[in-house]
């Protein structure tokens, strides 16, 4: 009963939130595009079973992601299953945590819908060129190694604004050798990685993290994991063009030299 009282708040507040989304698309529609709805019963339904949807993500996440994510990370860095032994603190340590982040970076990542949107939609424009699965496995990989390296951030306390500065060099550097065609790809790709399925896990693991490790304080230490997720996968999706290109090339070359 709890648990339905629950999920009849915070859809009653998700119908609050969304309401605006929906009267502006309604203005348009009548008093701009001046046309009815197309299939106005069916988008009505839609409509209803987005609202429900997202009551039921935003109760599911409070009762499972969150406690979860918080859950792997206080087990991962308990001091018996860190450090049994009581050694003095190395970043070593961690391993474990490291790899446990990599893994539900680069899992939430391949399941996130909005990513295999994208995927789609990117084969479909470039006429095949794009692979869907390569281009979700070269996000996933660039999500999976941010998450690595934000969690390793948290571990050694090291300031949030050093990597996020590094980072972006690399991409602005990327941006001038990277084929043009994937540049805008690459961009959007940090965005569509970080939604549904990836945020509220990765941001109870840095939240998890950082309660746990001594030293760390959740708000200055814990946040901070998501911009790594999205800065990475702008990273990996621009090398994975240029790897490509460059294999391209030299698939052309040998086959002029065959052919002389």
């Amino acid at each position: 009963m709890e648990l339905l009282i629950e999920l009849f708040t915070v859809t009653a507040q998700t119908i609050l939130d969304v309401l605006p989304i929906a009267l502006i698309i309604l203005f348009f529609q009548f008093f701009v595009i001046r046309k009815p709805i197309p299939n106005f019963k069916r988008v009505l339904i839609g409509f209803g079973l987005v609202l429900l949807g997202l009551g039921f993500f935003l109760v599911g996440l409070e009762k499972a992601l969150f406690p979860l994510g918080k859950t792997m990370a206080e087990q991962l860095t308990h001091p018996s299953f860190i450090n049994p032994e009581g050694l003095e603190f190395h970043w070593l340590q961690y391993k474990w945590v490291y790899l446990f982040a990599f893994s539900i970076g680069f899992a939430c990542t391949m399941a996130e819908p909005s990513l295999i949107a994208v995927a789609m939609k990117a084969n479909q424009v470039s006429a095949g060129a794009i692979s869907v699965w390569g281009l979700r496995i070269a996000v996933g990989i660039g999500a999976a190694l941010g998450v690595s390296l934000g969690t390793f951030r948290i571990v050694t306390g090291t300031p949030l604004h050093y990597y996020i500065i590094a980072l972006y060099v690399i991409v602005v550097i990327q941006t001038f050798f990277a084929p043009r065609s994937i540049i805008a790809l690459a961009y959007d790709s940090g965005g569509v990685t970080t939604s549904t399925v990836t945020v509220p896990l990765i941001a109870a693991l840095g939240l998890g993290l950082a309660s746990t490790v001594p030293g760390r304080s959740p708000l200055l230490d814990g946040f901070g994991l998501i911009a790594f997720t999205c800065l990475f996968p702008m990273i990996t999706v621009m090398a994975y063009a240029q790897v490509t290109e460059f294999m391209l090339a030299l698939k052309q070359k040998r086959a002029k030299q065959k052919g002389a």
